[in-house]
């Protein structure tokens, strides 16, 4: 009926259920699906650590389902988790994942949950092959996608061969979406500089759950991603490009500003992958431009909602998450170009200008004030996530300077880098 249609045709009739496992209660990605969905009058619910996260404190959300869980729990506790979410909606919804961990229950489990859950048709166990490293690199090369030279090393031997054979600095990544969570080899994304620190990461005697990658420089480099929306089959029905420029830390991490930039050769060479290995659902790529061979390099497939996918809108006003929600409920998605736009990642990003600016004694690109920014916390028609957000943030800051004061600060070794 046209009374249950949004401007942009949504079904009102059909829910949202965000899906999340795993402990992050301060997701700019969740806060962003609640506000493009509940804008346009489409209730909207969202598993949650507690009643107080940014999420759950949200005008535009419509139930928060407390669901606290760490992701070291077994599959099927999980599962049982986001069944018991959706029986709560009360009706059959979609399902937005906002983390890999979700994204391969939701894909592995998908008929068990179908009754409860309106899923793309994807491939089972595709999601959980994208999110793995090894996995990824070894799809890349199958369908002639560009990636930095990636080796998932069997042991310590095969480790140290390849830094030699590359050359330092390497980039260091856990390997799968569930081992992060469990058996973190790194905290982060992280950059070796030699063998001896290489070794205090992969002590003697370990087994490496890590990706190694080549080290591609930032002064020969330019990050991008690809954020985008397909149908059965990976036929895309919404692709946007855009440029990384600042993150948390420093070079790796969260991306806290960025900007929509229309790039055609990006898109088709992120839905020419997506086509050949039949992905459907929403996904995130990041990318490296290789200034020396003119080739972009797949880093990451994240098969489910970037966490700045706000950033992206066309001028009929559908993001990634707006297209899953018309394809599952068998409605056309309009293809409009998409907007010239920018984000940024509130405090985080102050903090990523302050420590940029010092370490190059400028002002960091892109720092200025630009119109139309999509602010992933503060808006003038839902500003009390915005200050959930500070509250936490503020805790984190002071919970971080008290270890420090102790001594328990961080090595650093370990230190985060370029992808």
């Amino acid at each position: 009926m046209d009374t249950e249609q949004s401007p942009l045709g949504l079904d009102r009739a059909v829910p949202v259920l965000l899906v999340k496992v795993g402990h992050y209660p301060q997701s700019h990605s969740a806060v962003g699906a609640v506000r493009t969905f509940g804008r346009l009058g489409v209730p909207v619910h969202a598993m949650v650590e507690d009643r107080l996260t940014p999420t759950a404190v949200s005008r535009y959300l419509t139930r928060a389902v407390v669901a606290p869980s760490t992701g070291c729990e077994p599959p099927g506790q999980l599962v049982a988790a986001i069944r018991e979410a959706a029986r709560a909606v009360g009706r059959r919804s979609v399902a937005v994942a906002t983390d890999d961990e979700a994204a391969v229950l939701l894909a592995e489990h998908a008929e068990e949950l179908a009754p409860f859950l309106l899923l793309p048709p994807v491939p089972p166990g595709l999601p959980r092959r994208l999110a793995d490293k090894g996995e990824l690199a070894r799809l890349c090369a199958a369908h002639d996608i560009p990636t930095p030279r990636a080796l998932a090393p069997r042991d310590l031997d095969e480790l140290r061969a390849s830094a030699r054979e590359w050359g330092y600095p390497v980039v260091l990544k856990n390997v799968g979406s569930f081992s992060r969570l469990r058996r973190p080899a790194v905290g982060a994304t992280t950059v070796v500089s030699d063998e001896r620190e290489l070794l205090a990461v992969c002590p003697a005697g370990s087994v490496p759950s890590v990706l190694v990658q080549e080290y591609l420089p930032p002064e020969h480099a330019e990050d991008w991603f690809t954020h985008l929306c397909c149908g059965p089959g990976g036929e895309p029905l919404a692709v946007f490009t855009g440029r990384k420029l600042r993150s948390w830390p420093p070079g790796a991490g969260i991306t806290t500003r960025a900007r929509a930039v229309a790039n055609p050769e990006l898109a088709a060479l992120a839905a020419r992958l997506c086509r050949q290995i039949g992905y459907s659902g929403v996904a995130d790529l990041d990318w490296r431009l290789d200034l020396r061979d003119g080739r972009y390099k797949l880093v990451d497939f994240n098969p489910r909602a970037g966490a700045q996918f706000r950033l992206f809108e066309t001028a009929d006003g559908v993001d990634v998450v707006r297209a899953l929600h018309l394809s599952l409920t068998g409605r056309p998605v309009p293809r409009g170009a998409q907007l010239a736009r920018s984000f940024g990642v509130g405090q985080v990003d102050l903090l990523s200008v302050a420590v940029t600016a010092w370490q190059e004694r400028r002002p960091p690109r892109g720092s200025g004030p630009r119109r139309g920014t999509e602010r992933a916390w503060l808006c003038r028609d839902d500003p009390v996530p915005a200050l959930a957000e500070a509250v936490r943030f503020g805790g984190r800051v002071a919970v971080g300077l008290s270890r420090r004061a102790v001594g328990g600060a961080v090595s650093g070794v370990r230190r985060p880098g370029r992808r």
